[in-house]
């Protein structure tokens, strides 16, 4: 519907389509943040309970570092990427680590299957200064 005076049909066609979509509904009614292992905060921070690796997802043949999690503040378990060559190694067992998403608006990046969360930070020093040297690791 086209033309001169139809402005009232088109919004109220426009708001009758939106309940159809399933990312207005999950914001609208709150869904997406109770699904959310952080709830909604932009940070949080964890146990690391184990390391492991995972395949890629094909064409590409891979092992991506990964470390499973404990969040403080849910007591929920996530799986966290470790960017960075090699940061695999600086990170231990009972290491406490800050996570943040990851991209994607909370699916998962890449060809990295089921992440959707990255390490940034171990303790309380930066994975980036830690991997430029800039700083150790603090140890208790």
């Amino acid at each position: 519907m086209r033309g001169l005076y139809c402005g009232g049909l088109l919004k109220k066609r426009s708001h009758l389509n939106r309940k159809a979509d399933s990312k207005y509904k999950a914001r609208l009614f709150g869904t997406n943040v109770l699904s959310d292992p952080i709830g909604g905060a932009p940070q949080a921070k964890g146990i690391v309970l184990e390391k492991i690796g995972l395949g890629a997802k094909q064409p590409n043949s891979a092992v991506r570092k990964a470390v499973r999690i404990q969040l403080i503040k849910s007591g929920k378990k996530i799986t966290a990427y470790v960017p960075k060559d090699g940061m695999l190694n600086s990170i231990e067992i009972n290491d406490t680590v800050t996570v943040e998403g990851f991209g994607n608006k909370g699916r998962s990046k890449g060809d990295i299957p089921g992440i959707a969360f990255k390490v940034s930070k171990i303790g309380d020093v930066s994975l980036l200064a830690i991997y430029l040297g800039k700083k150790e690791k603090s140890s208790r």
